[in-house]
This record gives C-alpha cells, structure tokens and sequence, in this order.
C-alpha cells in the first residue's frame, strides 16, 4: 500500500513564494529552503532528522528542494 507523505510544497508562485501543506492542511508559504524546514518542525514532524529530498517525508511539486523562482512567462510575439 503505498501512502503519501506528510508535507506537499506547490509549484512556485508569481512571487516566488510556494505553498506547503503538511497533513492536507494549508500551513503557509516558503519562500526558502529554511521555511519548509521550519514548517515541519512546527509541525513536529522529524525533518531534523532527515533530507529535504526525501519523497517519504516531502513531495515537491513544480520543482525541487532548490527551485524557488516563479517560472518564466511565454515569450509573446513582437507586434
């Protein structure tokens, strides 16, 4: 049976912020690496004790561990 983990960060926001869940709860926006760890800690869940890229603890969304800009628009045609 396979289970999903605790803590969900969404795709970067146009700010660059990203959204994490932990346990299907919305608990804030991370805008770095140290926000999501922080989150998890609040939360009690053992991330001091484990690595950011663990898919047992987190799934990243949009990117990983390291990706915290807001994606690049589509270039538009010149008129």
């Amino acid at each position: 049976m396979s289970t999903r983990p605790p803590v969900v960060v969404l795709p970067p926001a146009s700010d660059g912020g990203r959204q994490v869940t932990i346990r299907g709860e919305p608990t804030g926006t991370a805008y770095n690496l140290f926000d999501v760890m922080d989150l998890v800690h609040r939360a009690g869940l053992p991330g001091k004790d484990r690595a950011v890229d663990d898919p047992e603890l987190i799934e990243w969304r949009g990117g990983g561990p390291y990706d915290w800009n807001a994606p690049e628009p589509p270039d538009t045609p010149n008129e």
